[in-house]
């Protein structure tokens, strides 16, 4: 598929969805009524029973979930694309009672299948393509769509090890055919002098991109101010964050609160291994972007409550889990924001450490000293 072939499929899917989105609200009537039905019938179901010991009988039915798996077989996608779309945003879960696996309401599934274009619809959203099938697709050798990534034009959003326990990233279909109808003069021609120069250097921005995409998901998840911290915290290392976080406890009541993967698999211990060396920041300006965020986040979590002290009693506030998909609208403030690559337009800002927030005595409360190496 040529780039010219992907913008007109790009064009087509926006024209289906526009010229369907009326179509189908007729329909959502009827299949609303439908479901009040059933769900009227379930809870009038449940409130005729009584336990064991002839305990008063429930008068409303909790709703009604589906596991992860079924799920993914009624949405008509791969365990694996089910995954992603709920690290996307794009499906909403619940926790299970007891902290069990993440499970799916009906509505939901409800929702997503009455979306234009589906099945296929959501299944494109979450398809993923290599640098080979990347570059194929937008109509470049794999060199030149290696490079643009490098110098942060298109951002993976996952990656695994091949047999050499080499990390391959991933990227999203979509955001490649968004990229080629935004940046077409990038696809051809000579690489801006600023992009060479900065590729010259070694910079290479897929980590940084993709920690910073999982940070802000993360963050959208959640409006607890510890597990906000938390998230910050978990792209330093344990010196770093000890230079920040000076109180154990504090410390330690961040890894309690930090949120997990909502499906996360055991995997090798070479995934683990390379999942953990690339979630921590490793440039100097990166690092203290993240130290900044983290100093503000924890600023408000310790006005929002203390962290729990050992003895502390049950009565203490505890953070909730960051929500596993749930659809909080919440906008990232501007400190939490992951400065954007370097732009090759002109007029393009420079260091990302250049729009540091400079609060009274915050570079001194960062331990801040300069050191090149982070």
């Amino acid at each position: 598929m040529t780039v010219k072939e992907v913008l007109r499929a790009h064009a087509r899917h926006q024209a289906v969805h526009a010229g369907t989105q009326g179509a189908r609200a007729g329909t959502r009537g009827a299949r609303a009524e439908c479901g009040n039905v059933r769900a009227d019938a379930r809870a009038e179901d449940v409130s005729t029973r009584v336990d064991g010991d002839g305990g008063p009988t429930s008068s409303a039915a909790p709703a009604a979930t589906v596991a992860a798996g079924r799920a993914a077989q009624e949405l008509g996608i791969r365990r694996a694309e089910f995954e992603l779309a709920v690290h996307l945003g794009l499906i909403a879960v619940v926790g299970a009672p007891g902290g069990g696996r993440p499970r799916v309401h009906e509505e939901e599934i409800a929702r997503l299948r009455e979306q234009p274009g589906f099945p296929d619809g959501l299944a494109e959203r979450v398809r993923t393509v290599g640098t080979a099938e990347g570059a194929a697709l937008l109509d470049i050798a794999p060199a030149r769509f290696t490079r643009l990534a490098r110098a942060g034009c298109v951002s993976p959003v996952t990656f695994y090890l091949n047999r050499y326990r080499a990390v391959v990233w991933l990227y999203l279909a979509d955001e490649l055919a968004a990229f080629a109808s935004r940046e077409p003069e990038l696809l051809a021609g000579r690489t801006p002098l600023g992009m060479r120069t900065m590729l010259e250097s070694g910079a290479d921005w897929r980590p940084r991109n993709w920690r910073s995409q999982r940070i802000d998901r993360l963050l959208n998840r959640t409006s607890d101010p510890w597990v906000r911290t938390a998230v910050q915290a978990s792209a330093l290392d344990p010196v770093q964050l000890a230079e920040v976080v000076d109180d154990p406890y504090e410390r330690a009541y961040l890894v309690r609160v930090r949120p997990e993967p909502v499906f996360g698999r055991p995997g090798s211990m070479a995934a683990r291994e390379a999942m953990g060396e690339l979630m921590l920041a490793d440039d100097p300006d990166e690092i203290l972007w993240r130290r900044v965020n983290l100093t503000l986040e924890l600023d408000g979590a310790r006005e929002d409550r203390p962290a729990p002290r050992p003895g502390d009693d049950g009565g203490s506030r505890t953070a909730p889990t960051a929500g596993a998909g749930a659809r909080t609208g919440s906008v990232i403030p501007a400190s939490a924001a992951e400065p954007a690559p370097p732009s090759f337009h002109p007029g393009a800002s420079g260091s990302p450490a250049a729009g540091v927030p400079t609060g009274k005595g915050l570079l001194a409360r960062l331990g801040w000293r300069g050191r090149g190496a982070g």
